[in-house]
């Protein structure tokens, strides 16, 4: 089963004029064919008398693949390029984000209650009862998404401004499928000492922190000491969030060939981030054989100390009926590698250490790649349900409460469901709210 939903294209839109005579569009779409070009939309854009423009979007694999349909179309009577037009960098034009007042301000009147002097007596009631700000200010619906740019998706360390538009994506998500307020924060420090004091010191303005990005191993040092000083929601979403729906598409993976997960030898390659925190919710779950290698010897080291297995990678391989790559490899995972009925789930981003259908023609039973597996199916409801649980933390039992639920609206042959399913989301909020409450992550019970 592959349930990779399209091909790896490049989405590209080429606005030609074209003469406005029968069968000159036909020569063009076939001069696109005749180089591999696949063909999306075709809209009218203008008439005149004697020409028309048209938009044709197109898939390709690469840029040289795009300038081989260019030369090709440009060779075509009666069709002039006007110009090729990049749909993803049109909607990142500008930033993806903006801060928007919730309220009217139409008169001076909205002036004074908002501002001074209105604002002066809510301001003393939240001194008075520091409470009182969860109420009325939007900390309680807001979360800083914050990283230093050191593992930004498979691209590594770029830097923070240049993940910019990674942080931008998440809190479109956030606001769009639960409603919450995220705000980057971008930290120009390797340091983790650093990052821990300014994060505390800016902390009181949010409800809760997400970490985004930030590399192995300094992760896991910077969120345990964020969880020992503050009283808050935290969470590194590469480590929890990736481990969140990988466990989910487990167990669909274990409940279509009706065996037991706890049972199942599990096989992690990469132990930074994700890996570790994959292989630490799993043994959590209960899966007593985690087997994991890295090139790094104390990523290793620590897996052991956390209860894995360490070994190399032709024997995990050979003895994992499950696998989940989190390498940033490319083709690290050889078709020869498969095992006959494996489970593969290759993780990373933009490309993945094998695709899909590679490993299914080696005879996988089960494929698919960080598109699909994909930790935005599990931190927005996670924090969602944290906020409205007003939990001081976030716990194994609040996540596995969420990889359950994300399994369970999962379509009929596949591992998990689709990112913009809204009823996840709140399915999701929920069974982590009550989580938190059953668990004693809420400090005060609502």
């Amino acid at each position: 089963m592959n349930i990779e939903k399209g091909l790896d294209k490049v989405v590209k839109t080429i606005r030609v004029m074209i003469t406005d005579q029968p069968g000159f569009l036909g020569k063009l779409t076939t001069a696109i064919g005749s180089e591999g070009g696949n063909i999306g939309d075709v809209r009218l854009m203008r008439s005149g008398l004697t020409h028309n423009v048209r938009e044709i979007t197109v898939y390709v694999d690469s840029d040289q693949h795009l300038e081989r349909i260019l030369q090709a179309v440009g060779q075509v009577d009666g069709v002039t390029i006007e110009e090729v037009i990049d749909r993803v960098q049109k909607v990142h034009e500008g930033g993806k984000i903006a801060v928007r007042s919730r309220v009217e301000l139409e008169t001076i009147g909205d002036v004074r209650k908002i501002y001074t002097p209105g604002v002066a007596s809510i301001c003393r009631q939240i001194q008075k009862q520091p409470e009182l700000a969860q109420r009325y200010t939007a900390i309680s619906n807001s979360v800083a998404i914050i990283t230093n740019g050191t593992a930004i998706l498979g691209l590594g360390d770029i830097g923070p401004v240049a993940g910019m538009p990674v942080m931008e994506g998440k809190s479109v998500l956030f606001d769009k499928l639960v409603g919450i307020s995220g705000i980057p924060i971008l930290l120009d420090s390797k340091d983790p000492s650093q990052i821990v004091e300014t994060i505390c010191r800016i902390a009181p303005t949010f409800g809760a922190i997400k970490l985004e990005d930030i590399a192995a191993p300094d992760c896991f040092e910077i969120e345990r000491r964020l969880v020992e000083r503050l009283d808050m929601p935290i969470m590194h979403d590469d480590q929890h969030g990736t481990a969140v729906v990988v466990l989910a598409a487990l167990l669909n993976v274990t409940r279509f060939t009706s065996t037991r997960l706890q049972n199942a030898t599990v096989g992690i390659i990469g132990l930074g981030a994700a890996g570790t925190g994959i292989a630490k919710l799993l043994m959590a779950y209960g899966i007593k054989q985690v087997l994991g290698t890295d090139l790094s010897a104390a990523a290793m080291a620590m897996h052991e100390e956390n209860g894995g297995v360490a070994t190399d990678l032709v024997g995990l391989m050979e003895r994992s009926p499950i696998v989940v790559a989190t390498t940033g490899c490319p083709g690290l995972i050889k078709p020869e590698m498969v095992q006959p009925g494996q489970v593969i789930l290759a993780l990373s981003n933009p490309d993945a250490e094998i695709k899909p259908q590679q490993a299914l023609e080696a005879g996988a039973s089960f494929a698919a790649d960080g598109k699909s597996i994909n930790n935005a199916l599990a931190f927005p409801g996670i924090f969602r349900g944290a906020l409205n649980a007003r939990a001081c933390r976030i716990n194994n039992r609040m996540l596995i409460a969420a990889a359950k639920v994300i399994a369970q609206y999962a379509e009929d042959g596949e591992l998990v469901p689709g990112i913009l399913n809204a009823e996840v989301h709140t399915a999701v909020a929920d069974a982590v709210a009550q989580a938190a409450r059953v668990s004693g992550a809420v400090k005060h019970q609502l």
